[in-house]
Protein backbone atom coordinates (compact mmCIF):
# COMPACT_ATOMS: atom_id res chain seq x y z
CA UNK A 1 0.00 0.00 0.00
CA UNK A 2 1.37 3.37 -0.84
CA UNK A 3 2.66 5.85 1.86
CA UNK A 4 1.52 8.61 -0.09
CA UNK A 5 -1.59 7.97 -0.90
CA UNK A 6 -4.50 8.63 2.13
CA UNK A 7 -5.18 4.40 3.91
CA UNK A 8 -9.20 5.51 3.31
CA UNK A 9 -8.60 6.20 -0.13
CA UNK A 10 -7.03 3.07 -1.15
CA UNK A 11 -9.76 1.12 0.91
CA UNK A 12 -12.25 3.46 -0.77
CA UNK A 13 -11.40 2.14 -4.20
CA UNK A 14 -11.74 -1.51 -2.72
CA UNK A 15 -14.53 -1.25 -0.80
CA UNK A 16 -16.95 0.82 -2.88
CA UNK A 17 -17.61 -1.71 -5.00
CA UNK A 18 -19.36 -4.23 -2.66
CA UNK A 19 -21.20 -1.19 -1.09
CA UNK A 20 -22.40 -0.14 -4.17
CA UNK A 21 -24.47 -3.89 -4.85
CA UNK A 22 -27.51 -2.77 -3.35
CA UNK A 23 -28.11 -0.24 -5.91
CA UNK A 24 -26.30 -2.30 -8.79
CA UNK A 25 -27.51 -6.05 -8.50
CA UNK A 26 -30.82 -6.71 -9.45
CA UNK A 27 -31.37 -9.43 -6.73
CA UNK A 28 -31.80 -6.53 -4.15
CA UNK A 29 -34.32 -4.46 -5.32
CA UNK A 30 -36.10 -7.48 -6.59
CA UNK A 31 -36.25 -8.98 -3.26
CA UNK A 32 -37.38 -5.56 -1.63
CA UNK A 33 -40.36 -5.24 -3.99
CA UNK A 34 -41.18 -8.63 -3.77
CA UNK A 35 -42.46 -7.35 0.19
CA UNK A 36 -44.77 -4.95 -1.79
CA UNK A 37 -42.63 -1.99 -2.43
CA UNK A 38 -43.98 0.06 -5.39
CA UNK A 39 -40.47 0.30 -7.82
CA UNK A 40 -36.89 0.70 -7.34
CA UNK A 41 -37.32 3.86 -5.27
CA UNK A 42 -38.89 2.35 -2.49
CA UNK A 43 -36.75 -0.02 -2.39
CA UNK A 44 -34.03 1.77 -2.22
CA UNK A 45 -35.33 4.24 0.70
CA UNK A 46 -36.87 1.70 2.64
CA UNK A 47 -33.59 -0.52 2.69
CA UNK A 48 -30.96 2.24 3.29
CA UNK A 49 -33.31 4.74 5.82
CA UNK A 50 -34.72 0.90 7.55
CA UNK A 51 -31.82 1.02 9.96
CA UNK A 52 -34.02 4.45 11.63
CA UNK A 53 -37.08 2.47 11.96
CA UNK A 54 -40.71 3.72 10.91
CA UNK A 55 -41.07 6.41 13.09
CA UNK A 56 -38.09 9.02 11.64
CA UNK A 57 -39.98 11.41 9.57
CA UNK A 58 -39.06 12.90 5.78
CA UNK A 59 -37.46 15.50 6.79
CA UNK A 60 -34.83 13.95 8.58
CA UNK A 61 -34.06 11.07 6.19
CA UNK A 62 -34.00 13.90 3.88
CA UNK A 63 -31.68 15.68 6.20
CA UNK A 64 -29.28 12.81 6.52
CA UNK A 65 -29.31 11.35 3.31
CA UNK A 66 -28.47 14.98 2.16
CA UNK A 67 -28.63 15.00 -1.33
CA UNK A 68 -31.76 14.42 -3.03
CA UNK A 69 -33.84 16.83 -4.41
CA UNK A 70 -36.40 18.85 -1.63
CA UNK A 71 -39.79 16.37 -1.87
CA UNK A 72 -38.15 13.25 -3.06
CA UNK A 73 -37.55 11.48 0.32
CA UNK A 74 -41.46 12.28 1.17
CA UNK A 75 -42.97 10.08 -2.36
CA UNK A 76 -41.45 7.57 -0.37
CA UNK A 77 -40.94 7.46 3.55
CA UNK A 78 -43.19 6.90 5.59
CA UNK A 79 -45.25 5.37 2.67
CA UNK A 80 -43.12 2.00 2.14
CA UNK A 81 -43.73 1.53 5.80
CA UNK A 82 -47.25 1.01 5.42
CA UNK A 83 -45.81 -1.24 2.82
CA UNK A 84 -43.59 -3.41 4.79
CA UNK A 85 -41.70 -3.04 7.74
CA UNK A 86 -38.11 -1.68 8.60
CA UNK A 87 -37.33 -5.48 9.84
CA UNK A 88 -38.35 -7.38 6.58
CA UNK A 89 -36.99 -4.43 4.78
CA UNK A 90 -33.36 -4.94 6.37
CA UNK A 91 -33.37 -8.73 6.24
CA UNK A 92 -34.36 -8.25 2.53
CA UNK A 93 -31.48 -6.51 1.27
CA UNK A 94 -29.08 -8.48 3.22
CA UNK A 95 -30.87 -11.70 1.47
CA UNK A 96 -31.22 -10.25 -2.10
CA UNK A 97 -27.44 -8.46 -1.86
CA UNK A 98 -25.80 -12.35 -0.47
CA UNK A 99 -27.82 -13.47 -3.79
CA UNK A 100 -26.53 -10.54 -5.94
CA UNK A 101 -22.59 -11.50 -4.61
CA UNK A 102 -23.02 -15.02 -4.86
CA UNK A 103 -23.64 -14.74 -8.48
CA UNK A 104 -21.42 -12.07 -9.06
CA UNK A 105 -18.35 -14.04 -7.70
CA UNK A 106 -19.35 -17.57 -8.17
CA UNK A 107 -16.57 -20.05 -6.66
CA UNK A 108 -14.76 -16.78 -5.61
CA UNK A 109 -17.75 -16.83 -3.00
CA UNK A 110 -16.84 -19.18 -0.47
CA UNK A 111 -13.22 -18.92 -0.88
CA UNK A 112 -11.10 -18.27 2.46
CA UNK A 113 -10.39 -14.78 1.33
CA UNK A 114 -13.80 -13.54 1.59
CA UNK A 115 -14.26 -14.87 6.00
CA UNK A 116 -10.74 -13.41 6.03
CA UNK A 117 -11.66 -9.81 4.78
CA UNK A 118 -15.10 -10.06 6.45
CA UNK A 119 -13.39 -10.34 9.90
CA UNK A 120 -11.01 -7.32 9.00
CA UNK A 121 -13.48 -5.44 7.28
CA UNK A 122 -15.63 -5.67 10.45
CA UNK A 123 -12.92 -5.16 12.78
CA UNK A 124 -12.54 -1.76 11.08
CA UNK A 125 -16.34 -0.95 10.25
CA UNK A 126 -17.28 -1.47 14.36
CA UNK A 127 -14.25 0.47 15.81
CA UNK A 128 -14.76 3.83 14.45
CA UNK A 129 -16.72 6.60 17.41
CA UNK A 130 -20.35 7.13 15.89
CA UNK A 131 -20.70 10.86 17.37
CA UNK A 132 -21.87 12.93 14.68
CA UNK A 133 -22.78 10.02 11.77
CA UNK A 134 -26.25 9.55 12.05
CA UNK A 135 -26.80 6.85 9.29
CA UNK A 136 -23.46 5.18 10.71
CA UNK A 137 -24.60 5.19 13.84
CA UNK A 138 -27.98 3.62 13.03
CA UNK A 139 -26.80 0.72 11.02
CA UNK A 140 -24.29 -0.19 13.70
CA UNK A 141 -27.03 -0.85 15.89
CA UNK A 142 -28.36 -3.25 13.41
CA UNK A 143 -27.04 -7.44 14.55
CA UNK A 144 -24.18 -8.19 12.34
CA UNK A 145 -24.89 -11.36 9.83
CA UNK A 146 -22.66 -14.53 10.63
CA UNK A 147 -22.71 -15.95 7.10
CA UNK A 148 -19.13 -14.66 5.96
CA UNK A 149 -20.33 -13.08 2.65
CA UNK A 150 -23.09 -11.35 4.17
CA UNK A 151 -21.06 -10.11 7.52
CA UNK A 152 -18.36 -8.80 4.25
CA UNK A 153 -21.34 -7.37 2.90
CA UNK A 154 -22.81 -5.47 6.06
CA UNK A 155 -18.83 -4.34 7.23
CA UNK A 156 -18.50 -2.96 3.64
CA UNK A 157 -22.20 -0.98 4.29
CA UNK A 158 -21.00 0.41 7.41
CA UNK A 159 -17.72 1.30 6.35
CA UNK A 160 -19.52 2.92 3.20
CA UNK A 161 -21.76 4.99 5.52
CA UNK A 162 -19.28 6.02 7.90
CA UNK A 163 -17.66 7.95 4.70
CA UNK A 164 -20.76 9.22 3.40
CA UNK A 165 -21.62 10.88 7.07
CA UNK A 166 -18.11 12.15 6.60
CA UNK A 167 -18.64 13.61 3.38
CA UNK A 168 -21.29 15.73 3.97
CA UNK A 169 -19.71 17.14 6.50
CA UNK A 170 -16.80 17.82 4.28
CA UNK A 171 -19.71 19.06 1.77
CA UNK A 172 -21.03 21.62 4.55
CA UNK A 173 -17.98 22.94 5.40
CA UNK A 174 -17.75 24.39 1.71
CA UNK A 175 -21.09 25.67 1.41
CA UNK A 176 -21.83 22.61 -0.63
CA UNK A 177 -25.78 21.89 -1.21
CA UNK A 178 -26.96 18.22 -1.58
CA UNK A 179 -28.37 18.67 -5.50
CA UNK A 180 -25.15 21.06 -5.69
CA UNK A 181 -22.99 17.77 -4.70
CA UNK A 182 -24.17 16.00 -8.13
CA UNK A 183 -23.48 19.18 -9.78
CA UNK A 184 -20.09 19.62 -8.44
CA UNK A 185 -19.29 16.04 -9.17
CA UNK A 186 -20.60 16.00 -12.70
CA UNK A 187 -18.64 18.89 -13.84
CA UNK A 188 -15.71 17.63 -11.96
CA UNK A 189 -15.80 14.74 -14.44
CA UNK A 190 -16.38 16.54 -17.61
CA UNK A 191 -20.04 15.56 -17.63
CA UNK A 192 -22.98 17.99 -18.53
CA UNK A 193 -24.72 18.33 -15.00
CA UNK A 194 -28.34 17.62 -17.14
CA UNK A 195 -26.82 14.15 -18.55
CA UNK A 196 -25.97 13.28 -14.56
CA UNK A 197 -28.86 10.67 -13.97
CA UNK A 198 -28.79 12.19 -9.85
CA UNK A 199 -30.16 15.02 -11.20
CA UNK A 200 -30.72 15.42 -14.58
CA UNK A 201 -34.31 14.00 -13.93
CA UNK A 202 -35.10 17.63 -11.96
CA UNK A 203 -36.93 20.47 -14.11
CA UNK A 204 -34.74 22.58 -16.42
CA UNK A 205 -35.53 25.56 -14.13
CA UNK A 206 -34.64 23.90 -11.33
CA UNK A 207 -31.29 22.87 -12.24
CA UNK A 208 -30.49 26.08 -13.83
CA UNK A 209 -31.74 28.11 -10.91
CA UNK A 210 -28.99 25.65 -8.66
CA UNK A 211 -25.99 25.76 -11.75
CA UNK A 212 -26.70 29.63 -11.09
CA UNK A 213 -26.38 30.31 -7.24
CA UNK A 214 -23.20 28.01 -8.18
CA UNK A 215 -21.93 30.39 -11.00
CA UNK A 216 -22.41 33.63 -8.36
CA UNK A 217 -20.10 31.88 -5.81
CA UNK A 218 -17.37 31.83 -8.44
CA UNK A 219 -17.25 27.89 -8.60
CA UNK A 220 -19.21 27.50 -12.08
CA UNK A 221 -17.79 29.93 -15.07
CA UNK A 222 -19.91 31.61 -17.49
CA UNK A 223 -19.10 28.43 -19.97
CA UNK A 224 -21.10 26.01 -17.80
CA UNK A 225 -18.14 24.04 -16.38
CA UNK A 226 -15.89 24.24 -13.32
CA UNK A 227 -13.89 27.41 -12.48
CA UNK A 228 -10.19 26.80 -10.92
CA UNK A 229 -12.13 28.09 -7.67
CA UNK A 230 -14.86 25.36 -8.18
CA UNK A 231 -12.31 22.08 -9.02
CA UNK A 232 -10.69 23.16 -5.84
CA UNK A 233 -13.54 23.60 -3.74
CA UNK A 234 -14.10 19.64 -4.79
CA UNK A 235 -10.62 18.65 -4.08
CA UNK A 236 -10.47 20.07 -0.84
CA UNK A 237 -14.00 18.08 -0.49
CA UNK A 238 -12.50 15.21 -1.26
CA UNK A 239 -9.21 15.21 0.87
CA UNK A 240 -11.74 16.19 3.99
CA UNK A 241 -13.58 12.82 3.13
CA UNK A 242 -10.81 11.09 2.96
CA UNK A 243 -9.25 12.25 6.30
CA UNK A 244 -12.54 12.01 7.95
CA UNK A 245 -12.79 8.50 6.88
CA UNK A 246 -9.51 7.30 8.64
CA UNK A 247 -10.67 6.28 11.74
CA UNK A 248 -11.70 2.61 10.99
CA UNK A 249 -8.53 1.59 9.71
CA UNK A 250 -6.60 2.63 12.89
CA UNK A 251 -8.23 -0.16 14.35
CA UNK A 252 -5.86 -2.22 12.02
CA UNK A 253 -2.13 -2.89 12.08
CA UNK A 254 0.22 -2.46 8.71
CA UNK A 255 -0.50 -6.62 8.43
CA UNK A 256 -3.79 -6.33 8.73
CA UNK A 257 -4.35 -4.06 6.15
CA UNK A 258 -2.10 -5.76 3.62
CA UNK A 259 -4.15 -8.60 4.16
CA UNK A 260 -6.90 -6.83 3.62
CA UNK A 261 -5.88 -5.38 0.63
CA UNK A 262 -4.96 -9.00 -0.56
CA UNK A 263 -8.08 -10.34 -0.14
CA UNK A 264 -10.50 -7.94 -1.22
CA UNK A 265 -8.28 -7.00 -4.65
CA UNK A 266 -10.35 -10.06 -6.09
CA UNK A 267 -13.54 -9.85 -5.16
CA UNK A 268 -13.75 -6.01 -5.64
CA UNK A 269 -12.28 -7.03 -9.36
CA UNK A 270 -14.92 -9.50 -9.99
CA UNK A 271 -17.64 -6.99 -9.19
CA UNK A 272 -16.22 -4.22 -11.29
CA UNK A 273 -16.14 -6.70 -13.97
CA UNK A 274 -20.22 -7.12 -13.80
CA UNK A 275 -21.07 -3.55 -12.57
CA UNK A 276 -18.13 -1.51 -14.96
CA UNK A 277 -18.26 2.00 -14.20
Amino acid sequence: MSHQEPVARRMYDLIEPIGLVPYLADESDQALIALGLRNQWDAYFAGRAAPFGRSVPAEVVHAVFYNFAPGEVARHIPKVWDLTTPEAALAARERGCVAGLRRILGNLADAPGVEHAADLLLKAAISAPVEGRALYAALRAVPVPQEPLARLWHAATLLREHRGDGHIVALLAEGIGGTEAHVLHALSVDMPAHEFGRVGHLPAAQLTAVIDGMRDRGLVGSDGWLTAAGRAAKERVEAMTDRLAEAPYDALDAGDLDRLVTDLKPISAAIQADFPW
